[in-house]
């Protein structure tokens, strides 16, 4: 039986202890300067996207971003955010060498900070 790959992600509110419920994000594939937007997808209350942002022949080797609309879920969530906000758009920029496997691609974030890893 061979391994279906897959993308997924999940966004953590590290300021508030829990899941970061109904933030928005965009994956983009980049092919050099080229920058397309393959999917989008909004976190449910557990902080994940329901499914796999991408699975089976649709995940390709190669350069990709997840796009993380953190201002607008912080505004929401009632977070004190100066004016500008100090992290408004989060983009991550990652690679996919065996799109056999699962990548799993987390955020953390807090109002002024944020960190991911490689998942599983």
């Amino acid at each position: 039986m061979s391994k279906t790959g897959r993308l997924t992600t999940h966004v953590l509110d590290t300021a508030l202890g829990k899941p970061a419920a109904g933030l928005a994000i965009d994956l983009y594939r980049l092919d050099g300067e080229a920058r397309e937007r393959i999917a989008s997808a909004t976190t449910n209350d557990d902080g994940r996207v329901d499914g796999a942002l991408l699975q089976g022949d649709a995940l390709t080797a190669g350069t990709y971003e997840l796009v993380f609309h953190a201002g607008d879920y912080l505004k929401a969530s009632g977070a004190a955010l100066a004016e500008p906000a100090f992290l408004d758009v989060v983009p991550l920029r990652f690679g996919i060498a065996d799109p056999s496997s699962h990548y799993h691609v987390p955020l953390l974030l807090s109002a002024y900070s944020y960190s991911t890893y490689r998942g599983s």
